[in-house]
């Protein structure tokens, strides 16, 4: 990377628009950036940076505000670079966010950070991004390192490496780590480390399940546990978890298979004596069960003799019953005669008494005592004399419909009445009415002739206006593209005479063209000769016939626009012509009234064809109203004339229909009153008939029926009905004795085969057995057996359930044990990693290591410059020890000691002198540098800066690091001092001048 040009706006101390040509400062090799303190020569630095990163070195870079205040209030900060990088020649623009006072208004208003990046192509500009992030990633993948290796390599920053010399391994540590890539390495540790949690967390999980199982198996068989019995409190928990022991949980599934052996032993021998006890538990239920059955037995005989004893006190009862039923069952056959006779009488009785009651209701219409005959013929006359009066309701009913037909013509004729003086009143006026329609019609009509010509006359207008409206439109597209075509017919000439000139220029240096391919011994194409003493050479550049093509290429486009551009024209001009042609010259204006003048009329013929049509509507109204005001009239004269004789006709049949009426009623109130008298009297006649026949019959059956049961009786052994009734009995009463009987018997035959059972005989004629003797001797076998059982029970649950816990207990070892082998090895690494375990000598971590080998060849890089100017006393050694009072483990591994040539020991940093301290520093900063460059891929640093740090020097030792200064520029490299020192501005002539006032900043070139 190499610097050319640096310009810098409103930036730090910097006031206005500063240009430094670090070009020119580079021919030097070494140049002087001086000024006095504060006056911004670490704002150059500060510059640069930021135009490559966007942001500027160390704690300065937290300070947002990066715009100078010096700067008039509309000056935005802006850092223009230009570098090369990797041989691409960039000019990065970037400006920093800063608040810019408001154009309208008070306060101000948030500018964000911006960037340009453009490359120099064929000598013009080219834009790459306007990106922040496009641009920040491409300038570091060109210098192949971030901001914070940059500042380290290329701005050199002395104080800060004299504290990394003094720094402790931590501080050391920190500035190397963001120097040089080892996360890659911290990842590792860490992930070792979680590897190791992960496996001891693993290990641990699975010993205390596999431990678990064998408490539950100490649980389940009683024994002591493995390891003794845990403590009832838990130890406090370590920051790592580790896996049991090796021994304790490998030993666990041995222990379980000695507590199975032993207890298999004890399943058999309680197995055994459970058998044995249910030999004598079955031998005195068997004893118990015989000695029960025999009392049953003789229980049994006993009450048979109690039953028998019973039945003989019970024989009377059973006989009485037997009588009753006997005398209950031949009253069952004659008592249905008996209840016959009963209900016969009972009816007798009552058509009687119904006889009597209607005999005394139809007294009225006969004569006392009145026979059969002679009620049955007054019925039949009245019934025939309904009938007859009957036939004379139609014509009662014909005479109310004839006065209800009356009534309706009367109301029909109050109606029709007023009708027949309304339509004769609009007689008289409705002719008149028509007539008047018809002359304002014919007036509307002459009227309305016109609106065809007013509306053509608003077409016109309209499109005219139109037509105007368009002129004035095309006359201003005509201009446009009149001034269009003369830019493309300027354009078409200009590429025309580029053709040209090239063309002319082809020509004129075609010799020179040939002369490149001429060689020693060939012949010329021109003029055939193999030597050429003379070749033509041409100091323009001569275009190729690629160019000459492109440009003609570029010439018949224009040329094409060119003539696209007159077609246009043209169309433009003949649609005005024809627009002219319509409209005239006529302003729109005037057009537009005559528009308006045109629709007025036009408003008015359709007013009056709109009052035409109206009155048209209305002359048919009024015309169809007449005609039907006149039919009306004829229709009401024909229904008044129908109404009137209609009348006439109902009165007069009114009249012959109430004569015969008034005949036919009698005394009677109407026909009806007479019909339904005639039809009471009918059916009073007709019951007393009914009920004299119905007393006649009721006597008859109640002789019948005495005589059936009388006989009935004396066959069945009674004498009166009395007798029968007291000897029946119901059926529920019946079946009560039957079933009383049947049990007795039943009794009996049980009570004889009982008695007559050998068994039960033979038991009776034995001895007592001894009951409560043998329960006790059961109850005693009973519990021993019980408890032989829950033994064996407990001894066979224990064993298989110890089984089950022995398979789990082996699983659970079989999953422990790998993970316990994979927690062994994972602590191993995990310890070498982090440089916590034993077998890591040096107590180093892998990142302290690896930071540490690249301190060795930061230390090797800057012992070659550090014995120059020391004048070989001065060595740096690197040294893994770690300081002293440091006792953090891993850290080892960075440490420094410079050793002494002349004494011939070694020195902490921190006892060296300000000037040893400042050549140090610097063969340090400088040997960094080199490593960093070759780890960022060998980006070459075309110019660099050191910073301060050379008053502390003497002059013989300023000498010898301006020697080794010196030799930095060996390739071209520009290297730049910054410094106050006044001595150096004699020793250095190329010097950059960085001068302060109240107005801001300023910054001179002096070579």
């Amino acid at each position: 990377m190499r610097l050319h040009r640096l310009e810098v706006t409103a930036f730090g101390p910097f006031s206005k628009t500063e240009e430094i040509d670090f070009d020119a400062l580079s021919d030097a090799g070494l140049f002087l950036v001086q000024g006095r303190t504060g006056a911004g020569k670490t704002s150059i630095l500060d510059a640069v940076c930021f135009a490559l990163y966007g942001q500027v070195p160390g704690a300065r870079n937290a300070v947002k505000g990066l715009r100078s205040d010096h700067a008039a209030p509309g000056t935005g900060p802006r850092v223009v670079l230009e570098t090369t990088i990797r041989g691409r020649r960039l000019r990065i623009t970037r400006s920093p966010a800063w608040e810019r006072p408001k154009l309208r208004g008070s306060g101000t208003t948030a500018e964000h950070a911006k960037v340009i990046l453009e490359e120099l192509e064929h000598g013009t500009w080219v834009g790459l991004t306007t990106r922040l992030d496009e641009a920040g990633d491409l300038i570091s993948r060109l210098l192949g390192m971030t901001a914070v290796q940059f500042c380290q390599v290329a701005l050199l920053p002395q104080g800060e490496f004299a504290g990394f010399l003094r720094a402790g391994a931590d501080d050391r540590r920190k500035v190397l780590e963001r120097l040089f890539a080892a996360e890659v390495f911290t990842q590792v540790e860490k992930w070792l480390a979680d590897r190791r949690a992960a496996t001891g967390r693993e290990a641990a999980e699975l010993g205390a399940a596999a431990s678990s199982i064998a408490d539950r198996i100490a649980e389940t068989t009683g024994a002591a546990p493995p390891d003794g019995g845990r403590p009832a409190v838990p130890a406090p928990r370590r920051a790592e978890p580790v896996a049991e022991p090796f021994a304790e949980t490998g030993a666990l599934p041995a222990w379980a298979a000695e507590l199975a052996g032993g207890h298999e032993d004890v399943r058999a021998v309680t197995g055994e004596l459970r058998r044995e006890a249910a030999a004598a538990l079955e031998a005195s239920r068997e004893a118990l069960e015989d000695a029960k059955a025999l009392v049953g037995l003789r229980r049994r005989h006993a009450e048979a003799l109690a039953r028998r004893a019973a039945l003989r006190e019970h024989a009377e009862e059973k006989s009485r019953m037997a009588s009753r039923l006997d005398a209950a069952a031949r009253a069952d056959r004659v008592v249905p005669l008996v209840r016959a006779v009963q209900a016969r009488h009972e009816e007798a009785r009552r058509a009687r008494r119904w006889a009597d009651e209607t005999r005394a209701g139809a007294g009225a219409l006969l004569p006392p005592n009145a026979s059969e005959d002679v009620l049955v013929k007054a019925e039949r006359a009245r019934r025939d004399e309904a009938a007859t009066l009957d036939g004379r309701r139609a014509a009662s009913a014909r005479l109310r419909r004839i006065e209800d037909e009356r009534a309706e013509l009367a109301r029909e004729l109050a109606r029709l009445e007023p009708e027949e003086a309304r339509v004769a009143a609009s007689l008289a006026d409705l002719p008149g009415i028509v007539e008047t329609r018809r002359a304002a019609l014919h007036e509307a009509r002459v009227a309305a002739a016109g609106r065809q010509g007013a509306e053509a006359a608003v077409a016109e207008a309209r499109r005219r206006l139109d037509a105007a409206h368009r002129r004035d439109q095309v006359e201003h597209l005509l201009a446009e593209a009149e001034s269009a075509h003369r830019d493309t017919v300027d354009a078409a000439q200009d590429a025309r005479q580029r053709v040209l000139d090239l063309r002319q220029a082809r020509l004129d240096g075609m010799a020179a063209v040939l002369a490149e391919d001429l060689a020693d011994g060939e012949p010329c194409r021109v003029c055939g000769s193999t030597e050429h003493p003379a070749p033509v050479t041409s100091l323009a550049p001569i275009p190729s016939e690629e160019q000459i093509d492109e440009a003609q290429g570029r010439s018949d486009a224009a040329e094409a626009v060119r003539e696209q551009t007159g077609k246009e024209i043209e169309a433009r001009r003949t649609e005005l012509d024809h627009l002219l042609e319509t409209a005239g010259e006529t302003a729109a204006g005037a057009l537009a009234e005559e528009v308006a003048g045109a629709e007025r009329t036009l408003q008015d013929a359709e007013a009056r064809a709109a009052e035409a049509e109206r009155l048209e509507a209305a002359l048919h109204r009024d015309e169809r109203e007449l005609d039907s005001v006149r039919d009306a009239q004829h229709e009401i004269a024909q229904a008044l004339t129908g109404n009137r004789a209609k009348d006439r006709e109902l009165s007069a049949e009114r009249d012959r229909l109430s004569a015969e009426l008034d005949e036919a009623r009698g005394a009677d109130a109407t026909l009806e009153a007479r019909i339904a008298r005639l039809g009471r009297e009918a059916d009073v006649l007709a019951e007393a008939v009914e009920a004299l026949r119905g007393s006649d019959l009721a006597a008859r059956e109640l002789a019948a029926a005495r005589a059936a049961a009388k006989a009935a009786a004396e066959a069945e052994g009674f004498r009166t009905p009395e007798e029968i009734l007291e000897a029946a009995m119901p059926d529920e009463e019946q079946g009560v004795l039957r079933d009383r009987i049947r049990r007795l018997d039943d009794e009996e035959a049980a009570v004889r085969d009982l008695l007559a059972d050998p068994a039960l005989a033979a038991a009776a004629a034995g001895p007592d057995p001894d009951l409560p003797a043998l329960e006790a001797a059961f109850a005693a076998a009973d519990a021993a057996h019980t408890a032989a059982a829950s033994a064996a029970d407990r001894a066979r649950h224990r064993r298989d359930r110890l089984a089950a816990l022995r398979g789990q207990l082996g699983e659970a070892a079989a999953a422990w044990r790998p993970a316990a082998e994979r927690h062994e090895v994972a602590e191993r690494l995990a310890g070498l990693a982090s440089g916590k375990h034993a077998a890591n000598r040096h107590a180093m971590s892998l990142s302290a290591y690896v930071l540490a080998a690249r301190l060795e060849q930061v230390v090797a890089a800057a012992n070659e410059r550090l014995s120059r100017m020391s004048g070989a006393r001065y060595v740096l050694v690197h040294t893994t020890e770690k300081a002293a009072g440091d006792r953090t483990k891993g850290a080892g591994g960075l440490g420094l000691r410079v050793a002494d040539a002349w004494t011939g020991l070694e020195r902490d940093p921190v006892t060296l002198s300000g000037g040893e301290s400042f050549i140090t520093s610097l063969s340090l900063a400088l040997g960094l540098a080199d490593v960093v460059t070759a780890e960022a891929g060998g980006t070459e640093i075309g110019t660099l800066f050191v910073d301060e740090g050379f008053g502390t020097l003497d002059e013989e030792t300023l000498d010898e690091v301006m020697d080794v200064l010196d030799a930095l520029r060996d390739g071209g490299r520009a290297v730049g001092v910054v410094s106050h020192v006044a001595e150096l501005r004699a020793r250095i002539p190329a010097q950059l001048r960085v001068t302060k006032d109240r107005a801001g900043s300023t910054a001179t070139i002096v070579v």
